[in-house]
């Protein structure tokens, strides 16, 4: 984990970078320079980051800016609220953001955890 990202970041980082795909493989060798920019002020935990290119490689993700890594969110009563986004610019870590899909689950950061956590 980093210790200049907050735990619920890392985390998320951690559970939604896959270390079998390549390209995520690349992205979490950034974490360590990562630091959290700016985050959403509405509660849903989704955070802009900061990187020093100098200190880590692109990942292979092509120019501009894409979806680089994505889970959909499953509620223990197996409903679907949401989903985590991991962006990248120019093949570096960007955002993560958190959506919801559900005006009756709330979707912050803190639950996305737990769901990322609680997956098969």
């Amino acid at each position: 984990m980093n210790d200049s990202l907050p735990a619920d970041v890392a985390d998320a980082l951690a559970a939604v970078l896959s270390a079998e795909d390549p390209v995520h493989v690349a992205l979490q060798r950034q974490v360590p320079h990562l630091t959290v920019r700016a985050r959403c002020t509405c509660g849903c935990g989704t955070a802009y980051f900061e990187l020093d290119a100098s200190e880590a490689e692109p990942a292979p993700t092509g120019p501009g800016t894409v979806v680089a890594a994505e889970a959909q969110l499953v509620t223990e009563a197996g409903e679907y609220p949401g989903e985590v986004l991991v962006f990248a610019q120019d093949g570096y870590l960007s955002w993560l953001e958190v959506c919801s899909w559900s005006d009756d689950i709330e979707v912050t950061l803190a639950t996305a955890r737990h769901w990322l956590q609680t997956r098969s």
